[in-house]
């Protein structure tokens, strides 16, 4: 009997400068319709979410600047286009909440993360509203004097 390969769990992606630049208020959870190549190169890790962003439009989510790299192996046939658009999956109720938070709230639809959920991949999608500049010094001076805490914190318990 042939061993079954383990599949990679965890994240594929981060987008870290959404987090930075938005107050995130609520998530939700999108399948991503995908290509045979583009999951290939995920196994590989070969995706990027910087500077993407979803777009709501016809009643459809879709995940717009996300850089998947094609592996070199794969076959000369297959156009690759590593930036192209890509259609995100939602419950209508979910795309209703969307698109309302959107339009009359002033909120932004961001692309958090990718990530395996067991075989498939999912894109976690953050309803965020922008952050001030002096918004991002404060999140900034926060987590510094966290960082310090936790040094004071180690360093004191290798003295005893």
């Amino acid at each position: 009997m042939a061993k079954q390969k383990k599949q990679s769990q965890g994240t594929i992606a981060q987008n870290k400068k959404a987090r930075h630049d938005y107050f995130i208020e609520q998530k939700f959870e999108a399948g991503m319709v995908l290509s045979g190549w583009e999951v290939k190169s995920m196994r590989a890790g070969k995706a990027q979410l910087v500077d993407s962003y979803v777009v709501l439009k016809n009643d459809e989510a879709w995940l717009i600047g996300c850089h998947i790299a094609p592996l070199t192996a794969t076959s000369t046939h297959v156009i690759a286009d590593p930036v192209r658009s890509r259609k995100l999956l939602l419950n209508r109720r979910e795309l209703e909440k969307l698109v309302s938070a959107v339009q009359q709230k002033g909120f932004a639809c961001v692309a958090l993360a990718i990530y395996w959920k067991q075989h498939l991949v999912k894109c976690e999608i953050g309803l965020g509203k922008g952050k001030k500049e002096y918004d991002k010094r404060h999140t900034e001076r926060e987590r510094d004097s966290n960082r310090e805490l936790q040094r004071a914190v180690r360093s004191k318990g290798k003295d005893d």
